[in-house]
């Protein structure tokens, strides 16, 4: 019998502690910090459905912050 691979397992990055700041400027520099480093990490394993989830997610995180910043004006 040959061997079955089941996937590839990654370490995400856990979430920094969040930290209160005037304004929503530095939140959405924070957002779209954290998103482009992420996907930077799974940029060369993206075939993989994990890697996929993962960058949704930063996409979802960073459209979240922009729309916020949007609305406080």
């Amino acid at each position: 019998m040959g061997q079955v691979l089941m996937g590839q397992v990654l370490q995400f990055r856990l979430k920094p502690p969040v930290v209160e700041h005037d304004g929503d400027a530095l939140d959405l520099m924070s957002a779209i910090d954290f998103a482009l480093r992420d996907l930077a990490d799974i940029t060369p394993h993206i075939l993989h459905e994990p890697s996929r989830e993962q960058a949704r997610q930063c996409r979802e995180m960073l459209q979240d912050a922009f729309d916020a910043a949007l609305r406080v004006g």
